[in-house]
């Protein structure tokens, strides 16, 4: 028996809503608070680590400030020796103590988030951050932050492994661990939300998003009693009005910090490269990155460690041309290939220093708007480029600064070079050492055709279905006509679940395709009939289900069709589902982004229109 479905308007059901939310997000919400506080304190303690280790190493004394390693007389030997020494010590703690301190931090947290469910082992929370101040303290050019981030997911991951959670819920504590370290570093809570967003969260959902704000939150609440409120590079300065000449310019310096971030992060892998070819173990990668580090210190000594009162001189417009030179190369040099040694250290207060001193040359060459805004205006363009986060560097340089009236230049220069990154490179510095390794990613969010779709809308608007009792050779026969009708060419449209109904047209069962082409012998019995074949446990969906549900649905129960009923009447078949018209919404998916038309022609408006 075929029956035809007669649909009425469907109606959107009322459990579905804009966001799907599951109360645990509140248990969640709660471990997030101490992940917080803690990442605040990692934070605190790693900058006073880092501060102690250059204290110790360049100037001779016992203090945690936070010091530049060039910023004094030190003799020659001493910066060339101090990379190296910690460059050995960096490789020795990832050859006997754990190879995944190496690196800058975030590809290992999208590691462990993709490949790792969530997973970071203990040791990590201590040997990342000591490696990293080890490797910063001895003059490396690289920023805290990297550590910070991987040391509080590390937190964030250990606490979700001691309770009973799922994968997803590791992932959102070990990611409000990570942006809470960012965000007690930098003073920025915003931007860090932005980047876990981004960068490392993979959606766009309350269940994540409102526990890593508030760990955001909590550790930016602690940073201000432990360091401070103010604006780590405040500029204390109002912008005059830009023209639209300027914001053309922004673009320009856009594009210039575009090209400058394709270039740094192709040095960063093709550093690697380099180091993979060398015939020595791994240990020994870092200790001459470092000694490259020694030889650009030389140089430029300003170049070495942190740099952050580099950055804030930069951006003030006070450096001289000849330290904006120095830094635009030695530290693009020296970071970019330091960093494909495997040695422990962040990238982002380097992209800020080299953007800041690419925008200060760019200042010489632009009319002046204000003190330090193109050093500005490339940072941003530099860290949107690098990062390929665009909006996380615009709130970046504005949290950074307190510049709140930048933000329309801002926009353009960041979306200009993010535009040009993503047209010259496939992968970010962020992404590539991850791909690497065999996992590929995609940073693009969008809404799920699926979410979209009501099974009642896309299911067929008939199915073949045989009443309980139906002698096994007419269902067999009937079947095949079915097949043959829907024709080679139409494989897709065959039939391959049947439900079978008793009297009341209510659901008893179903038999597969299958079924029917492997009843065999049973046909030369008169007395078989398809209840024999039937089963009776039955995967169903409901119309008011969306495409998304149904796959999930099919995904969990292994099955590839099903017979869907109304639900408030849970036996009554109103039509059959397959995966081919599950797909059926990605295709129309597909072909909105890809199948061009013309809708309207203005220069025949009234064509095909009929009174």
């Amino acid at each position: 028996m075929t029956q035809q479905i007669h649909r009425a308007a469907l109606r959107v059901p009322s459990r579905l809503g804009d966001y799907s939310l599951d109360p645990r997000v509140l248990l969640i919400s709660a471990l997030a608070l101490a992940v917080g506080a803690v990442a605040a304190v990692v934070a605190d303690a790693l900058l006073k680590l880092i501060g102690l280790i250059t204290n110790l190493v360049f100037y001779q004394r016992v203090a945690t400030g936070l010091v530049a390693p060039g910023a004094g007389d030190h003799h020659w030997w001493l910066i060339l020796a101090a990379p190296v020494l910690g460059g050995l010590i960096v490789g020795l703690m990832a050859r006997y103590g754990s190879e995944a301190i190496r690196g800058h931090g975030m590809p290992e947290a999208i590691e462990a988030i993709l490949r790792g469910g969530s997973k970071i082992k203990p040791r990590i929370a201590l040997l990342k951050p000591v490696s990293a101040a080890i490797a910063i303290g001895t003059g490396g050019p690289f920023g805290a932050e990297g550590p910070i981030i991987m040391t509080g997911g590390a937190f964030g991951s250990l606490m979700a492994q001691t309770l009973s959670l799922t994968a997803d819920e590791r992932k959102t504590l070990l990611v409000a661990g990570a942006a809470a370290g960012m965000a007690a570093t930098f003073n920025a809570p915003l931007a860090s939300i932005l980047l876990a967003v981004e960068l490392l969260l993979f959606e766009f959902r309350p269940r994540s998003f409102v526990p890593v704000s508030i760990a955001v939150v909590v550790a930016t609440a602690l940073r201000w009693r432990l360091l401070g409120a103010a604006a780590l590079f405040a500029t204390h300065r109002a912008l005059p009005t830009l023209t639209p000449a300027d914001l053309l310019l922004c673009a320009a310096a856009g594009i210039v910090g575009g090209f400058v971030a394709w270039f740094a992060t192709s040095l960063v892998y093709l550093s690697e490269d380099a180091f993979r070819k060398l015939p020595i173990h791994w240990m020994w990668w870092p200790a001459i990155g470092g000694l490259i580090i020694g030889v650009g210190g030389l140089f430029e000594p300003r170049a070495l460690g942190v740099g952050y009162d580099v950055i804030g001189t930069l951006l003030a417009g006070h450096a001289t041309l000849g330290l904006i030179v120095g830094i635009l190369v030695v530290k693009t040099l020296i970071w970019s290939l330091s960093l494909g040694s495997g040695t422990s250290g962040g990238v982002l207060a380097p992209v800020f220093m080299i953007g800041a001193a690419l925008g200060s040359v760019l200042a010489y060459v632009f009319p002046p708007v204000a003190p330090g805004f193109w050093a500005l205006m490339s940072l941003a363009a530099v860290v949107g480029g690098v990062m390929r986060s665009p909006l996380t560097g615009v709130v970046f340089a504005m949290e950074l600064t307190h510049q709140w009236d930048a933000v329309m230049p801002l926009v353009v220069a960041s979306t200009v070079a993010f535009l040009l990154s993503v047209l010259v490179l496939k992968r970010s510095v962020l992404t590539e050492k991850v791909v690497r390794k065999g996992t590929h990613l995609t940073r693009e969010y969008s809404v799920d055709p699926l979410e979209i779709f009501l099974v009642g809308e896309i299911m067929p608007g008939s199915f073949l279905g045989f009443r309980s009792g139906t002698s096994l050779a007419a269902a067999v026969q009937t079947a095949k006509a079915a097949w043959l009708a829907a024709g080679r060419q139409k494989l897709a449209e065959i039939q391959r679940l049947y439900p079978i109904l008793d009297g009341d047209d209510h659901l008893a069962g179903v038999v597969t395709r299958q079924q029917l082409l492997s009843a065999g012998s049973r046909l030369d019995n008169p007395r078989a009939n398809i209840d024999e074949l039937m089963v009776n446990e039955v995967v169903v969906g409901y119309p008011d289900m969306t495409l998304r549900e149904l796959a999930n649905l099919m995904a969990e129960r292994q099955v590839s069709s099903v017979p869907i009923v109304e639900r408030m009447n849970g036996r009554r078949v109103v039509g059959v589902m397959a995966l081919d018209q599950v797909l059926e919404a990605r295709l129309r998916d597909v072909n909105e982004e890809h199948k061009s038309e013309r809708v309207l022609n203005w220069l025949q408006p009234h064509r095909g229109v009929r009174p």
